[in-house]
């Protein structure tokens, strides 16, 4: 698995943009922003990225109203384009 490896990153992403947002929509908006961020990065479609449940229940810790301003993520490119990203 390591083999296929192409990229390795670990990227702090900003989340401060989702505070305009109003407050029941902010941690949903947030893991569409790291989506987001993540496919501008590393060059690839939306539906190739895999978030782990980490960074799922990391967003969504507080409830959906409080996100936190920036989480630091560890993205993995594989030769298949598939990017796995997880908590670092």
């Amino acid at each position: 698995m390591a083999e296929d490896i192409v990229k390795e990153q670990i990227y702090t992403i900003p989340l401060r943009e989702v505070k305009e947002y109003p407050r029941w929509k902010r941690s949903k908006k947030a893991v569409k922003v790291i989506r987001a961020y993540l496919t501008k990065h590393m060059k690839v479609e939306p539906d190739m990225i895999k978030l782990d449940k980490t960074i799922n229940e990391k967003v969504w810790e507080h409830g959906s109203e409080k996100p936190p301003l920036s989480i630091r993520i560890r993205a993995a490119k594989f030769e298949d384009g598939e990017v796995q990203a997880e908590l670092a």
